[in-house]
């Protein structure tokens, strides 16, 4: 069979074509990609276009802009002047010494990014085991009277689940007022997600899904911008926050099962005018979805309470142009004194909380970070590697919690001072692309009961040795190195 072959002349136009077409994509991604971008993210992105131009180009229109939808980001800033309004003039929180002197600008950084205010005479209890949070949680729930706002980046039923998802039931029969967000594309990687979505149709309780990404309904857009918030506030008096989903601790995998792999993580339980924040971010995530403004309903703003803790609730994401939880953290790791402890799944910091943290430890601070020794995410786990030895050779001291169990908890101490306990890891996605919620608190009380906690952790883990860490196999360090590049695509 004869081959159909251009004419010599129409070949040539093509080729010179497709050659313009190369050197215009890379010429313009020079000019484009590096604007208002970190370095390290837009030397990746110019690398993967420069390597695979039109496959490159591709990936950085989807994916290369890290903002909500218009309307999106208005209606966050309607929340903000919203809170803004409502709780002016009630920072006058007591100064109880030691109080620093480091905090104040903090807490005006805060309130400048995320219109939250710091409250204090908050209570607090925490819990560092899965079923005794669940069922902390469903207790709560079946003492509910009024309404129940419950948000998180996984909800899907199981045989560990089904109790919470019975609690809500419960509730709504005897009249409490329900509403519930969850994750699209967080929730519906799960087995049990379809069981879900039908037991909320029938169960009569309001209900959406956050950022849906669904093209069939016209609902398109960065599909990796992801609402990762764990919440869940009772009558607007008690709230519920941490790294908790509501999924079973092998989150329904047969291979997790298999290999015995299971999810440990924290939740806070606060009481106090700390709660009307949380609740507002629940009320910004309501209103970003339905266009429905929940004043009413929302927790009522309160001065003060009887506890000892003070709080200001932390919201960051897309929907903010300052990523506000890294300023916050870098800032709060810059002012430590004496004793910074990290607790991540997933450490992939930018190149500022690397130096504030390599400084930090070369400035004679005890810098701890504890991590999970297994990762459930090929690319993060091994990017996270490629910074253990640039943190060791600063005197960084890495625990590494033992497999199979993933130590899913996020929060930090510093000092003897402040606490941040949320649901946002120190990654480049909770930095960039996720909506997180972090609670900064101070408190003799709950620092305390956090450092017990912290060292609980060390004892179920390792201590990684820089000699150790040099000796490990050429091919994970290539895999490391090269998932090092992948994690700044964003």
């Amino acid at each position: 069979m004869p081959v159909f072959e251009l004419p010599p002349t129409i070949a040539s136009v093509a080729s010179a074509v497709v050659l313009a077409l190369d050197i215009a994509i890379r010429v313009l991604a020079l000019v484009f990609v590096p604007r208002n971008r970190r370095p390290q993210t837009a030397l990746a992105w110019l690398l993967l276009i420069f390597f695979q131009p039109y496959v490159g180009l591709l990936l950085f229109l989807l994916f290369g802009r890290a903002r909500l939808p218009r309307n999106r980001r208005r209606r966050q800033h309607e929340v903000n002047e919203y809170i803004l309004e409502t709780t002016e003039g009630f920072d006058r929180v007591q100064r109880d010494p030691p109080w620093p002197p480091w905090l104040e600008p903090i807490i005006e950084l805060n309130r400048k990014l995320g219109s939250m205010p710091l409250v204090g005479g908050n209570s607090a209890r925490m819990w560092a085991d899965n079923q005794e949070s669940l069922d902390a949680m469903v207790a709560e729930i079946d003492r509910a009277k009024r309404t129940i706002h419950a948000e998180f980046y996984i909800m899907s039923i199981d045989d560990t689940s089904q109790p919470f998802f019975d609690a809500l039931q419960r509730a709504h029969d005897r009249g409490v007022q329900i509403r519930v967000l969850l994750d699209h594309l967080g929730s519906i990687r799960y087995p049990g997600y379809r069981r879900t979505i039908r037991w909320l149709k029938r169960s009569g309780v309001r209900w959406h899904l956050m950022l849906p990404f669904q093209p069939w309904r016209a609902l398109i857009q960065r599909p990796d911008l992801r609402n990762h918030r764990k919440l869940l506030v009772v009558d607007g008096k008690v709230a519920f926050t941490g790294s908790q989903n509501i999924i079973e601790e092998p989150y329904q995998r047969r291979s997790n099962h298999r290999r015995g792999l299971r999810w440990k993580d924290y939740m806070a339980r606060f009481e106090g005018p700390v709660v009307a924040g949380i609740d507002a971010i629940f009320v910004t995530d309501w209103y970003s979805e339905t266009g429905e403004l929940l004043t009413r309903e929302a927790a009522p703003v309160r001065e003060s309470g009887d506890g000892d803790i003070d709080c200001q609730v932390v919201p960051s994401g897309p929907g903010f142009p300052g990523e506000n939880n890294l300023r916050t953290f870098n800032s709060l790791v810059y002012a430590a004194q004496e004793r910074i402890v990290l607790v991540s799944p997933y450490f992939v910091p930018d190149d500022s909380m690397l130096y504030a943290l390599t400084t930090a430890a070369q400035s004679g601070i005890d810098v701890q970070l504890i991590v999970p020794e297994k990762g459930d995410q090929f690319f993060a786990f091994h990017a996270q590697r490629s910074y253990y030895e640039q943190l060791l050779r600063a005197g960084v001291r890495i625990f590494q919690y033992a497999k199979p169990t993933i130590l899913h908890a996020k929060h930090f101490t510093i000092d003897d001072q402040i606490a941040v306990i949320g649901s946002s890891n120190l990654d480049m996605r909770s930095f960039t692309l996720d909506l997180e919620i972090s609670v900064m608190v101070r408190g003799a009380s709950f620092l305390r009961d956090l450092r017990e906690i912290e060292e609980s952790y060390r004892t179920h883990s390792r201590e990684l040795t820089l000699h150790e860490w040099l000796s490990r196999p050429l091919i994970l360090r290539i895999f490391d190195h090269v998932a090092r590049l992948t994690a700044a695509l964003q």
